[in-house]
């Protein structure tokens, strides 16, 4: 249990990976939502279900990449790319904007907080 907590320790203390992986990622959501090629890739019947997930991840990594970046900073930032996202779609032939996206992306928000208490605990006890 000792070296899981340790490797665990050390994986959050890696903030430059996780800042690549953030902007990785972002590239990537920014492409599949703009993009209008089918992907080969596994997604939700319910394309809510499928921002709830995109935006507690981006939370998450975000929260990893910049540890001590308050909430009032990240979550409007997270929240505004998801509507630019949109606005970017209501400009594209085959999309369309939609606020209940955006509705899901705060969701997912709001969920991607949910553990980070729990890796607050985990780096403070190592």
């Amino acid at each position: 249990m000792r070296r899981f907590r340790q490797t665990l320790h050390s994986l959050l203390r890696m903030t430059r990976l996780w800042q690549v992986v953030l902007f990785l990622s972002l590239a990537a959501i920014l492409y599949l939502a703009t993009t209008s090629q089918s992907y080969p890739i596994t997604s939700s019947a319910n394309d809510k279900i499928n921002h709830l997930i995109a935006f507690a991840e981006l939370t998450i990594v975000t929260r990893l990449a910049w540890p001590r970046l308050s909430f009032y900073w990240y979550a409007p930032a997270l929240l505004g790319f998801g509507f630019t996202l949109e606005a970017i779609q209501a400009t594209l032939p085959y999309r369309d904007f939609s606020l209940a996206d955006v509705l899901a992306d705060a969701l997912g928000i709001a969920i991607g907080m949910l553990p980070w208490p729990g890796i607050r605990r985990v780096r403070a006890t190592t």
